[in-house]
């Protein structure tokens, strides 16, 4: 997927868990993880929003786009 997620990056800035993030912006770690992990089809704006928030970051600093190879390399 061209979406690349890096919540994790931030948790690492932040030193904190998953399950605290999770607990502070109100899903269930299971979902965060879906979405940490770069499954999820979609995010509200709420729980990013919400992201930003605990995280205090901007959507940019836990999502890029990355170019996919169409070459198949």
């Amino acid at each position: 997927m061209p979406i690349a997620v890096d919540i994790d990056v931030m948790l690492a800035r932040r030193k904190m868990s998953v399950g605290e993030l999770a607990d502070r912006v109100g899903i269930t770690p299971a979902n965060l993880a879906v979405l940490k992990n770069g499954r999820a089809k979609a995010v509200r704006f709420a729980t990013l929003a919400a992201l930003c928030e605990v995280l205090e970051c901007q959507p940019g600093d836990l999502l890029r786009w990355e170019a996919e190879d169409i070459t198949g390399e």
